[in-house]
């Protein structure tokens, strides 16, 4: 790739990709696969374990986050892949807190929580290759965010020898996931480079220090590549994916992720369809899950184009006053911090809140580049923790939600 566009190879994917496989083994002594179960992370293994087998380094490590609310089928997938002798497997369940969308007085919930075994979306698994202490690795910490528990593995793996994570993210798959794969081309202190050599596109570290490396082995993977690999090799893949094409889900959604996200909240009807049983157990292991699964992606809660301005309201400004005091006050108080940020940012960026339209264009709202106060109550009738706002992750509030669930829990 050139920046800003893709050049294209001579060679195909497969034959590219096991060049790139055998690259990262000569390299680290440590190679361990980020599994979840879908067709990207399934394929990216299938692969390893192929190139592996050729250089004598099995098996080969492949690390699984369980998130608790998962499909039968992914889960039957994952224990076939986890059984192969060639697999060394790190099944991990532990209670981990994950964002709950579907609920603005209980916005996380914790995965494999201890006490409420009975509300579980699945019993524990029995596999060998499940974790399940707690105090099995040094830097865990009762309810870790994902986002925290992840480099954290990762560093503990990789020790002071260092260690090659492979990730299956495919630039074909999103715009974001292109970008996510151009940016390390373009900082170059986070790509990783073979002694005396460039730096590698396809890589990445979070620090110049840091003893874990990613890679991106198959960035450059189509959907269809995936497919045709899988047939042409006969290998396992995961059979819900054959429900979802039944279901006429488009190729670009067929993901497989923790439920009750902001953007996978929109999917949870789909267990209704696929997997009545597990739907059961969904809508009653979060509050507000059903609801979510009625209304997500509906014009009501901003999508699909947005929502009109209610009649009572004469502005959205007003309109931002009003849902603002319905919110908890926990809640509300990481709503004002984030939308003061959001205000500060656009007066820094020759936008100050007097020149504010209370609509803006649509298409400039929906580039982000535009504030406006309809921007500001969507994101709130989304529940998204002002992630349209373009907001991310934060530490801080997600203490301040785990109080607010605390002191909700009963009502």
């Amino acid at each position: 790739m050139t920046l800003g566009a893709k050049t294209y190879l001579t060679a195909n994917v497969h034959d590219a990709t096991k060049a790139r496989l055998r690259t990262i083994f000569e390299n680290f002594g440590k190679v361990c696969v980020a599994f979840s179960g879908g067709k990207d992370s399934t394929v990216l293994l299938h692969l390893a374990v192929e190139v592996a087998r050729e250089m004598g380094r099995l098996p080969v490590d492949a690390m699984l986050l369980d998130l608790e609310g998962q499909y039968a089928a992914t889960m039957e997938h994952v224990e076939r892949m986890f059984s192969q002798p060639e697999i060394r497997g790190w099944w991990i369940c532990l209670p981990i807190n994950l964002r709950n969308a579907s609920s603005a007085t209980h916005p996380y919930w914790c995965a494999w929580e201890p006490g409420r075994e009975a509300d579980w979306v699945r019993p524990m698994p029995e596999h060998p290759a499940v974790i399940r202490d707690q105090n099995f690795f040094p830097f865990y910490r009762y309810r870790m965010e994902f986002e925290e528990f992840v480099p954290g593995f990762n560093e503990w793996f990789a020790g002071d020898e260092g260690a090659a994570f492979l990730v299956g993210i495919r630039a074909d798959e999103s715009l974001n996931r292109f970008r996510a794969v151009k940016k390390r081309a373009t900082v170059k202190k986070c790509a990783w480079a073979p002694p005396g050599g460039e730096p590698i596109q396809w890589s990445a570290k979070d620090s110049a220090r840091s003893k874990a490396v990613s890679f991106f082995p198959i960035y450059d993977w189509r959907f269809e590549d995936l497919w045709h690999y899988i047939h042409a090799h006969g290998h396992d893949y995961n059979r819900l994916y054959d429900w979802m094409y039944l279901t006429g889900m488009p190729f670009t959604e067929m993901r497989i992720c923790q439920p009750y996200g902001d953007d996978q909240r929109k999917g949870l009807d789909l267990f209704h369809q696929i997997e009545p049983k597990t739907w059961f157990r969904i809508v009653q292991r979060v509050e507000g899950a059903n609801y979510a699964a009625l209304y997500a992606g509906q014009k009501m809660l901003g999508y699909q184009g947005g929502i009109g301005l209610p009649p009572s309201f004469s502005s959205w400004q007003q309109y931002v006053d009003f849902l603002m005091g319905t919110l908890p006050d926990g809640l509300r108080a990481v709503y004002e911090r984030r939308i003061q940020v959001f205000k500060d940012w656009w007066a820094e960026n020759g936008y100050p809140l007097a020149q504010w339209p209370d609509a803006g264009e649509p298409a400039l709202e929906n580039k982000k580049a535009q504030p406006s106060w309809r921007r500001v109550a969507v994101s709130i009738l989304k529940q998204d923790m002002a992630k349209s706002l373009s907001f991310g992750f934060a530490r801080r509030d997600t203490d301040r939600l785990i109080e607010i669930k605390e002191r909700y829990a009963d009502l």
